[in-house]
C-alpha cells in the first residue's frame, strides 16, 4: 500500500505542475494538454479505488490512518478536476467570443442615410468593450463555481473525516468531554463552510444583477 500511496501522491503533484502550464500554452495546442491532464486524472482515480481497497484491508490499528490518507489524496485530485473543468469552461467562452468578433469584423455594413449611420470604429470599440465585460463576468462566475465545488468537496471530506475521528475516539476509549469537543469543532467548521458558500453566492448574484 505504501508504494501505491507514494506513487499516486507523486502523480497528483505532476498534474498540479501541468495545470500551471495551461494559461501559458498557445491556443492551438492547449486542448492537447487538457486531454493529457484529464487522462492522468482518470488514471489517478483508478489507483485511488485500488488504494481504498488496500486501506480497508490494513490491520485495525492502522486502518483509520490509511483511510484518512487515501481520502486526502481523493480530495486533492477532485479539486484539480474541478480546476480543469473551470479552465475549459472559460476557454470555450473565449473561443465563442472570438468567433463572434471575427464574424463581426468580416461582416459587410451598408448605410442608407449618412446622417443616421454609426461610425464603424465606434461600433467595433463598443462591441469590444461589451465582450471584455462579459469575459470578466464569465471569469468571475467560473471562479465562484470552482470555489463552490471545492467547498462542496471539502464538506464531504470533512464529514468522512469527522466520522472516522469519532470511530477512532470510540476505539481508543476517549472521554465524552473530548468527543463533545470534537463534535463542537466539526459543527463550527460546518458553519464556516456554509457561510463561505452563502457569501460566494451573494457575490455572484450581485455581479449578475449589476454588471449583467
Amino acid at each position: 500500500m505504501e508504494t501505491l500511496y507514494h506513487q499516486t501522491n507523486k502523480e497528483i503533484h505532476e498534474v498540479q505542475s501541468y495545470m500551471g502550464g495551461l494559461e501559458t500554452t498557445d491556443r492551438q495546442s492547449v486542448h492537447l494538454l487538457e486531454n493529457d491532464i484529464q487522462a492522468r486524472i482518470d488514471r489517478i482515480f483508478t489507483k485511488l479505488e485500488r488504494l481504498e481497497i488496500l486501506a480497508s484491508k490494513e490491520p485495525l490499528n492502522r486502518r483509520q490512518n490509511a483511510k484518512l490518507r487515501a481520502d486526502q489524496l481523493k480530495y486533492d485530485i477532485q479539486h484539480l478536476q474541478s480546476g480543469l473543468r473551470n479552465f475549459q469552461h472559460r476557454r470555450y467562452q473565449r473561443d465563442a467570443q472570438d468567433r463572434e468578433r471575427e464574424e463581426l469584423m468580416n461582416r459587410t455594413f451598408t448605410t442608407n442615410d449618412a446622417d443616421t449611420s454609426i461610425p464603424m470604429d465606434e461600433t467595433l470599440q463598443m462591441n469590444s468593450n461589451l465582450h471584455n465585460a462579459h469575459r470578466g463576468m464569465d471569469d468571475l462566475l467560473g471562479s465562484g463555481a470552482s470555489v463552490l465545488n471545492g467547498l462542496r468537496d471539502q464538506r464531504g471530506t470533512l464529514k468522512g473525516t469527522h466520522k472516522k475521528m469519532l470511530d477512532v475516539a470510540n476505539m481508543l476509549g476517549l472521554s465524552n468531554t473530548v468527543m463533545r469537543l470534537i463534535e463542537r469543532r466539526a459543527t463550527q467548521d460546518k458553519l464556516i463552510m456554509i457561510g463561505g458558500m452563502l457569501l460566494t453566492c451573494l457575490v455572484i448574484f450581485l455581479v449578475i444583477r449589476y454588471l449583467g
